[in-house]
């Protein structure tokens, strides 16, 4: 009887040789393709990341790449943002920057990088009212919206019905009945996740208001991207003549639930209440989101220089411009605005953010300041509404105290969700952009950038945003980072 054990056995080596031939060959090949792809149109930091990650594991690594890696938002939604961002940059081609406004030289470039980088110009002339009270903000926008007679756009991240909310969705469907043009964008993941996203859904579906979810995420029906690839902007325009926008979300201010409302938990926002020429640059914001989402092009106003009456406890004649952001804009533009104002200040930068998780940049652009000796200051929830990013920001505290910085931190249960910052006496930056990673890159935000005045109003304009950070008593930090650290001192903010 003839054996073949030894045949097949000697086949079967020579297949796994093979095959371990080929996967190293793959593995190469994968690795070398990785340091010409890779680091293309991306961060040192960031391609460095993922180089070392595929290096280790190559299959690994691409997974996590081909799903986290590209944060450009589909062919279809990129050619759209694009054709939308030369609308405006042809409509807004021929307009000059304002002449005689109270700043300085490093200040005005930053104007012109904004413009390089966005096509939106600064404009003169606009009124700007601050807004601390979160439902005092529902009620100023409930209002406008009433006095309505020819559009509405309103746009937010996170869009809820509860008793807050539901008067102004009253509002709109009022606005819609008597003729007005009501257009409404929200984000899909940021509203779904809001208890009573069903219910709003359906009222939305049976009523007039012309409505669209962004960026939905829907994989049974071919719509799938990256999960943080969101649209976080928050901004209400009426028929070109009144603005809002800044960090509040529409929902009221525990968010709807009730593990926040058990334990006192408000968020504290500002939202800016805008007349004048700036107006025009928001509603090409909406108008080009619009259109990335529906394929309808809006019209685009001019921005033009308007009388506005001034009403008490506004702050007026002010030159604004407005710095749009996220994956349709590569330049990473609130990054370059940041680190450039930061650079430019020499005697003090006030900074509020909910989320501080600076890349290296940033942290090099604000400890420099500090170190410098510019008067630094940043202000931070006492208690993150988000654990593993309060972790990550209080990663950042030592080496921001070596340097001089003096962070406070506002008193928990209420959760600071405020986003802007000011510059000397020359700027002030608001809007819904946190200083962390995220905003850099794969979210869309929008600020409106205060480049100065004639009247010097930029001071009053940055005095106003600190008083309503300073109603409730905060203490500096001026030690390590701990759960007490604001009872470590007295001193009150402000």
């Amino acid at each position: 009887m003839t054996s073949v054990l030894p045949d097949i056995d000697s086949d079967l080596s020579t297949i796994a040789l093979l095959v371990g031939f080929a996967l190293a060959l793959t593995s190469i090949l994968l690795k070398v393709a990785a340091l010409g792809i890779i680091p293309g149109n991306r961060r040192p930091s960031s391609g460095m990341a993922w180089l070392m990650a595929i290096m280790l594991s190559p299959l690994l690594g691409l997974v996590a790449f081909g799903f986290f890696g590209n944060t450009r938002l589909g062919r279809n939604r990129h050619r759209r943002q694009q054709e939308a961002f030369k609308n405006v940059a042809t409509h807004t081609e021929g307009l000059i920057e304002p002449e005689g406004v109270d700043t300085t030289p490093a200040v005005r470039t930053v104007v012109h990088l904004n413009r390089e980088l966005s096509a939106l110009p600064a404009v003169s002339g606009s009124t700007v009212e601050f807004i601390e009270d979160y439902e005092t903000s529902i009620a100023k926008m409930i209002e406008t919206i009433g006095q309505a007679r020819k559009f509405v756009h309103i746009e937010f991240y996170i869009t809820a019905l509860d008793e807050m909310t539901s008067p102004l969705i009253d509002a709109l469907e009022a606005a819609a009945q008597r003729g007005v043009a009501v257009r409404m964008l929200f984000d899909h993941l940021g509203s779904r996740g809001i208890p009573g996203y069903d219910r709003l859904i359906e009222r939305l579906d049976a009523g007039p208001i012309e409505y669209r979810v962004m960026l939905p995420i829907k994989p049974l029906k071919g719509r799938f991207r990256r999960p943080d690839l969101r649209n976080h902007r928050k901004l209400l325009v009426v028929d070109d003549e009144v603005a809002f926008t800044g960090s509040q979300n529409l929902t009221e201010p525990g968010y709807n639930k009730p593990k926040n409302h058990k334990r006192g938990r408000k968020w504290v926002e500002l939202m800016v209440r805008l007349e004048g020429p700036v107006v025009a640059a928001l509603d090409a914001v909406f108008a080009s989101d619009w259109y990335v989402e529906t394929d309808e092009m809006l019209d685009v106003s001019v921005p033009d220089k308007q009388t506005v009456a001034v009403s008490p406890g506004c702050v007026s004649d002010v030159t604004c411009q407005l710095v749009p952001s996220g994956p349709g804009f590569v330049a990473e533009n609130n990054l370059r605005m940041f680190t450039s104002l930061i650079y430019s200040a020499t005697d003090r930068i006030s900074l509020t953010s909910p989320y501080f998780v600076p890349d290296e940049s940033l942290l090099y652009a604000v400890t420099t300041a500090a170190m410098r000796g510019v008067r630094v200051e940043l202000f931070v929830s006492e208690v993150s509404d988000q654990f593993m990013v309060g972790h990550a920001q209080a990663s950042y505290y030592q080496a921001l105290l070596d340097a001089g910085v003096r962070i406070y931190q506002y008193p928990a249960p209420l959760i600071l969700h405020s986003k802007h910052f000011t510059i000397d006496d020359s700027v002030a930056v608001i809007g819904s952009s946190n200083m962390d990673m995220r905003s850099f890159g794969p979210q869309l935000r929008d600020l409106a950038h205060d480049a100065g005045s004639p009247g010097g109003h930029p001071d009053r304009a940055r005095s106003r945003i600190t008083t309503a950070l300073s109603r409730p008593s905060c203490s500096p930090r001026t030690g390590p980072p701990g759960p007490n650290a604001c009872d470590m001192s007295t001193t009150s903010c402000g």
